[in-house]
């Protein structure tokens, strides 16, 4: 096992048990880890990201995720980060920055994604139509979401996601 294997076998291993210790414990445990690699480490740093993230330090996540994504993340991280991210802006108020970061990660051609980043695409839909819907684009998020969660039926898929593509040609009501 390299040094690598291990690292990101001891980091999973924590956050299995991410319930198990304090915030503040949580988030020393991950930057005594994350010190074992270089300052520069994008993978250290969305570790601390996501675990500011998690424990209700948003603006301090947001950092690290820049941070992260700026010193080339790349790989399921890279698209966990940008998720996060945006989800952390909303939550600071800024879903115009959401939207702008989700939607140019729905914009990456599918072909150019390993199935575990394909496997986040729901995730990214899920959260841009969060955002959509604080700036006011309420039937963007309904169509997007509707959208999502066509495929995922048991039935009425093709009939759902008509309607959810329709949501965006008809009008409101207004």
């Amino acid at each position: 096992m390299t040094d690598d294997q291990d690292w990101e076998l001891r980091i999973a291993a924590l956050w299995e048990r991410v319930d198990a210790h304090e915030p503040a414990d949580f988030r020393a445990r991950v930057a005594e880890l994350a010190a074992e690699r270089p300052a520069d480490d994008p993978a250290a740093l969305f570790e601390r990201g996501a675990a500011h993230d998690s424990t209700g330090l948003p603006e301090e996540a947001v950092a690290y995720y820049r941070r992260a994504l700026g010193l080339g993340l790349t790989g399921l991280r890279r698209r966990r980060a940008v998720v996060q991210l945006a989800s952390s802006l909303r939550n600071l108020g800024r879903p115009d920055l959401a939207v702008e970061l989700l939607t140019a990660e729905r914009d990456v051609p599918a072909d150019r994604l390993d199935a575990d980043e394909r496997a986040l695409s729901g995730a990214v839909d899920a959260f841009l139509a969060l955002a959509l819907a604080d700036t006011g684009r309420d039937r963007e998020a309904a169509s997007l979401a509707l959208g999502a969660l066509a495929p995922l039926l048991p039935r009425y898929n093709r009939s759902l996601a008509h309607y959810a593509r329709a949501l965006l040609t008809a009008p409101d009501g207004s």
